[in-house]
């Protein structure tokens, strides 16, 4: 992806969640000048891959398979000791088109809730051992407290306010109802590691390359390995206790 797109993407999203009146934390709009000059005591941000996430999962069409993320909070699965915290907070943008790629969480178990705009449509399957859709296998699953038993491959429809419980090994694939328009999405789960934790269907890169033809607009979680260095710090435990 182009940084230019990814700039013109954030702009566009962060408006839409200020007309939802959802707001953000002060480091969700720090400039490359806030990031230079980081202290220690923001270390926490960078270690647990808070902030910013867009990505359309290596395939060079954001319109089709893509998706915008913030992560206000999360824990550490390696570091529990320093980051004790065993959940994380998203909110989720998918426009109208696009595609959340299947895939299953090994470790997560995650809450996703339809905050406001249009329907979120989510169709789920049960994983085989070799991580293969279980064509057979009904698919337990718990909606606003209801437990649900649905054959494979159904897809149930969030209007706002509704949620979806899905617990590690379903595969899930999120898509928006026609005509519904732009669906902001909150997501409440055990902790998160985008690095580590999930398990495509395809194999798909899930953090993006980017073309720098602009400077960063807001710095992508993905970002942080590299400004990281700049910032002069790296993870060691020590320091955090």
């Amino acid at each position: 992806m182009k940084r230019s797109q990814i700039n013109r993407i954030l702009q566009k999203d962060i408006s839409f969640a200020k007309e939802k009146q959802v707001y953000f934390p002060k480091f969700a709009s720090w400039n490359i000048d806030n990031w230079t000059n980081l202290e220690e005591r923001y270390r926490e941000i960078v270690d647990n891959m808070l902030g910013w996430d867009v990505t359309d999962f290596g395939s060079d069409d954001f319109t089709k398979y893509g998706l915008v993320a913030f992560t206000f909070r999360n824990g550490n699965y390696d570091h529990t000791d320093v980051y004790p915290k065993p959940y994380c907070e998203k909110i989720l943008f998918l426009e109208e088109g696009q595609e959340l790629p299947y895939h299953f969480h090994k470790l997560k178990e995650e809450d996703t809730i339809n905050r406001g705009g249009g329907n979120l449509l989510i169709r789920v399957w049960n994983s085989t051992e070799t991580g293969e859709f279980d064509r057979q296998k009904e698919v337990k699953i718990v909606k606003d407290g209801e437990k649900l038993v649905v054959p494979a491959g159904t897809t149930i429809k969030l209007e706002p306010g509704e949620s979806l419980t899905a617990t590690p090994g379903i595969y899930h694939k999120w898509n928006v109802e026609a005509g519904t328009g732009k669906v902001m999405a909150w997501e409440v789960s055990k902790t998160n590691n985008d690095n580590l934790d999930n398990n495509f269907y395809k194999p798909i890169p899930r953090i993006p390359e980017i073309e720098e033809d602009e400077l960063p607009y807001r710095l992508l979680f993905g970002d942080y390995p590299i400004w990281s260095k700049k910032l002069n710090f790296q993870f060691n435990p020590d320091k955090n206790k």
